[in-house]
C-alpha cells in the first residue's frame, strides 16, 4: 500500500482517506458499494478459487454493472499478477514519491 498509497494521494488529495486505508480497508470512510468492490478484491487476491456467482452478485446489488464488474475483476486480476512478478522475480520497488 505504501507505493500505490502515493498514487491514491495524487487522485484524491485526501490524506486521511490513505491513511485509514492503509490501516484498515474495512474501518475506512468509503461508500457502501466501494466497501463492496473492496471486499471483492480481496478475496479474488488472496482466496481466487473462492470466489462464487454470489460474489459477482453482490457488486450487482451494490450498483455495479457487469462491465464495471470485469474491470474490477481485471485491475485486481492484473495488480495480483504483476505483484507476483515482482516478487517471483525479487524486483525492487522505487520508493514512493510523496507530494510535499
Amino acid at each position: 500500500m505504501t507505493h500505490h498509497g502515493a498514487g491514491l494521494r495524487r487522485l484524491t488529495g485526501d490524506d486521511a482517506l490513505v491513511a485509514a486505508l492503509e490501516v484498515d480497508w474495512r474501518t475506512a470512510p468509503v461508500s457502501d458499494a466501494d466497501r463492496a468492490m473492496l471486499a471483492y478484491a480481496t478475496r479474488l487476491t488472496s482466496e481466487p478459487w473462492s470466489v462464487t456467482a454470489g460474489d459477482v452478485e453482490a457488486l450487482r446489488r451494490a450498483g455495479f454493472s457487469d462491465a464495471a464488474i470485469l474491470d474490477i475483476c481485471q485491475i485486481t486480476s492484473y495488480f495480483a499478477f504483476v505483484n507476483r512478478l515482482a516478487d517471483g522475480l525479487g524486483v525492487e520497488l522505487e520508493p514512493a514519491h510523496r507530494e510535499p
